[in-house]
């Protein structure tokens, strides 16, 4: 690696259709290299404790399993990317499950170039099948009162209470197969392009997602290498 690439920031961003663990594999990532994270779901959930019209709208939005209008979650981003540019000792960050389409890919490639960080980015695709998908949905579970994911392989899954906060754990409304199916069909035709616009940068990582969490974490380890 030339001096040059030392000095930049290293961005990873992780991109998987639902059920793809791409949650589990940042915080792993996180906690490996002392990184920050981005994850859209908790800026949207810290958001909607705001008592205020976006802050309703946005849990309704979560709610119902509906996709976040652009605007409202970029400008979350752009908040959090102003707050880790005036970080002492910033070594990176990894965005998880983001960007959700081709323009939004277009808008963060223009804002990590305003921040100085768009000469280390690499993109990982952690794949599953359909089948997989649905499969592992169905069996998750959730915080009611944090959002935590209770994973499908977690060894907690049994568990009643979220062993983060004591909350509820509970059943995702979306987590249906016909609610997985649509958020399937979302990927394919809004995330596609989006994972296309990276292979042709040549930043594109492709991860097998349907092995041990410990194997695709090696995995990425590997390619990142």
């Amino acid at each position: 690696m030339k001096s040059s690439e030392k000095k930049q920031k290293a961005v990873i961003i992780i991109l998987g259709p639902s059920g793809s663990g791409k949650e589990i594999q940042a915080e792993l990532l996180r906690k490996k290299f002392g990184v920050d994270c981005i994850g859209s779901g908790q800026l949207l959930r810290e958001r909607g404790k705001k008592k205020d019209f976006t802050g309703r709208k946005i849990l309704q939005t979560i709610d119902r399993g509906g996709l976040m209008m652009t605007p409202v979650i970029f400008k979350l981003w752009v908040d959090r990317f102003e707050k880790l540019k005036n970080k002492k000792n910033l070594k990176g960050f990894i965005m998880c499950g983001c960007p959700r389409k081709i323009f939004e890919a277009r808008l963060i490639e223009e804002t990590l170039k305003w921040y100085e960080w768009n000469k280390n980015v690499k993109v990982i695709l952690i794949d599953i099948s359909p089948k997989e998908s649905v499969r592992r949905l169905t069996k998750r579970r959730m915080c009611e009162k944090c959002g935590k994911i209770i994973f499908y392989a977690d060894k907690f899954v049994k568990i009643k209470e979220c062993p983060v906060c004591g909350g509820e754990i509970i059943k995702r409304a979306d987590d249906t197969v016909a609610g997985i199916k649509r958020r399937l069909a979302w990927f394919k035709n809004d995330v596609q392009p989006v994972i296309n616009y990276y292979r042709k940068t040549g930043r594109l990582i492709k991860i097998n997602g349907e092995q041990s969490i410990e194997n695709v974490f090696s995995d990425i380890l590997k390619a990142l290498k």
